[in-house]
């Protein structure tokens, strides 16, 4: 059988970091949204065993350091078969960009595994093994708005974002989550408002989303070029402009297609990676072949 699966990216609308918990990970409160910016995936039984992984991207590599491969590895461990898959992935979301594009790639794995032996997990237990590969792995698979807690494992749907146009600036730079992370342990960080976060969340409230939107990594992670993305989304007539994840992707919202493609224009000018696009109301979808 083979399976096509549309990864979507996400972007974080709000994220804190609540503490450290004693086995060194972090605690976190996120709101993450699903965007149409997305990859492809095509996955199929072979008659050879193993894991045989491919990538448009040939910079990437398609071995165990390869999360989607780790995936599949790890999904077929769980069910106690050997592995006999064939994956190829074709990108088109950055990578190191804040987007959860490696994460995406590993939930498409799982869902289309899933659907390949006529789903043998339910989505909570699929979110479960996502989390055991990588944190934002369960929000992939489920996708949408969500409500992110802890290291990713708590899930909670809110009011779907209202339609609004999505511009994403990644510039050639990449962040080591790690050496994120690190950072902003050595600091003291201002706190973004997570209850009023949450209010405008639940009522859908588009302004009071943009008003207390947040990221904690924006005080310890510097972006070339932030400042200036940010000034062209403003003057562009974006409604929020903030980084995503742990950086260095900068994103806006607007309400206007034609303000949104024109930020985009400008930006295009001065960044290496821009893109329009919408919020989507799913994680991963699959394509089933015709019976």
């Amino acid at each position: 059988m083979k399976i096509t699966a549309f990864a979507p990216a996400k972007i974080n609308l709000f994220l804190d970091i609540i503490g450290r918990l004693d086995n060194g990970y972090h605690s976190l409160f996120m709101v993450m949204q699903s965007v149409g910016l997305g990859d492809t995936l095509t996955v199929e039984n072979t008659e050879e065993k193993g894991i045989f992984l491919t990538c448009s991207e040939k910079s990437l590599p398609t071995d165990e350091k390869n999360i989607a491969y780790k995936a599949a590895k790890r999904y077929y461990a769980a069910i106690g078969k050997e592995p006999d898959v064939r994956i190829h992935i074709e990108k088109n979301i950055p990578f190191a960009a804040g987007l959860a594009g490696g994460s995406a790639d590993a939930a498409a794995v799982l869902v289309a595994l899933n659907e390949i032996n006529k789903k043998y997990f339910s989505k909570a237990e699929l979110c479960k093994i996502g989390l055991s590969i990588g944190s934002d792995v369960p929000f992939c698979i489920c996708g949408g708005t969500q409500l992110s807690q802890n290291t990713g494992g708590v899930l909670s749907p809110l009011e779907p974002l209202k339609d609004c146009y999505i511009v994403l600036a990644k510039p050639e730079c990449g962040v080591s989550t790690a050496e994120a992370y690190a950072a902003a342990d050595s600091v003291n960080l201002y706190r973004p408002d997570c209850m009023r976060m949450l209010d405008a969340c639940e009522k859908g409230d588009f302004e009071g989303i943009c008003k207390y939107a947040g990221n904690v990594f924006e005080q310890v992670i510097e972006v070339p070029d932030r400042v200036e993305y940010k000034r062209i989304m403003r003057e562009n007539g974006a409604a929020l402009c903030q980084m995503s994840g742990s950086g260095p992707t900068v994103f806006a919202l607007f309400e206007k297609k034609e303000n949104a493609e024109k930020c985009a224009e400008e930006i295009k000018k001065i960044c290496p990676n821009v893109f329009v696009t919408i919020p989507v109301p799913h994680g991963i979808t699959v394509e089933r072949p015709a019976e």
